[in-house]
């Protein structure tokens, strides 16, 4: 059940049109650059998992921008015999309007405090049509409807970083699926200062939504997404208040690597 929950943290690191059957078919031309997030999750002070999210910038043959957004989450090695994860998510977003195309889910997980899960999810935004094409290995397919502003959990962490400028004191309304559960959220914007070990204290933006988790009854808890305002914005801090205590992800290390695998100069780390 802690595990469980702990992928929803991929919503915290957490967004353009699908084109009809294009969605299907999308092929990668050429790329630019890839920029990673490496963070680390504590709990009771304690690390137990270590996540990366990277944002990659591609064409299509027809020169159609494109946005790849990949995570991986994995526990620590000294806790596999509590529970083991290696669990890698991706979102294709259109490079303009920051729309998601295409949400995959790849979960793998087992241990004495959660169930063992093991499968392949795709999820399509058919916008044309106004659906989501759900469709799981071994398990069939499913349509819902597609309400307006929907996103999956990594664009949406995509598009404010990215794009939109965050002021504060706005509410945000938007829609997230993740797979499991469609739900309409508002996020609520605030500046403050915060206290980071890769940056010291720097001043923020923070993303705040009150939210229920299905793994613990539908029982309400709170995200925070904090984005740096001053220099080039930056997710530093990914903080998830839960029924059971609170888990924070922490930024760790910023990579740029160029489309030939070399790294940018400007790598930040500590």
């Amino acid at each position: 059940m802690k595990n469980k929950i702990l992928l929803t943290i991929t919503f915290l690191l957490l967004v353009s049109l699908a084109y009809g059957n294009d969605q299907k078919n999308i092929t990668l031309a050429s790329n630019d650059s890839k920029e990673i997030f490496l963070y680390e999750a504590k709990k009771f002070g304690l690390p137990i998992l270590r996540a990366s999210i990277s944002i990659e910038y591609k064409l299509l043959k027809n020169e159609r921008p494109l946005y790849q957004i990949q995570a991986d989450i994995k526990s620590l090695p000294g806790l596999s015999f509590i529970f083991r994860m290696e669990n890698h998510f991706t979102s294709l977003m259109d490079g303009e309007a920051l729309f998601p195309l295409r949400y995959i889910k790849e979960i793998d997980q087992e241990g004495l405090l959660i169930k063992k899960k093991n499968y392949h999810q795709t999820i399509t935004f058919d916008y044309p049509n106004r659906k989501l094409v759900i469709e799981k290995i071994g398990n069939g397919r499913e349509e819902i409807h597609l309400f307006p502003e929907t996103y999956d959990p990594l664009s949406i962490f995509a598009r404010y970083y990215l794009k939109n400028d965050l002021l504060q004191e706005q509410n945000i309304n938007i829609s997230v699926f993740d797979g499991i559960k469609l739900k309409h959220m508002v996020f609520h914007s605030k500046r403050g200062w915060i206290k980071t070990k890769m940056l010291g204290e720097v001043e923020a933006i923070c993303l705040e939504s009150t939210t229920s988790f299905s793994s613990f009854g539908e029982k309400a808890g709170k995200i925070r997404i904090w984005y740096t305002t001053v220099g080039e914005k930056v997710p530093v801090l990914i903080e998830l208040d839960l029924p059971v205590g609170d888990v924070k992800f922490e930024l760790k290390e910023v990579k740029k690597v160029r489309s030939n695998g070399s790294k940018e100069e400007g790598k930040e780390e500590i």
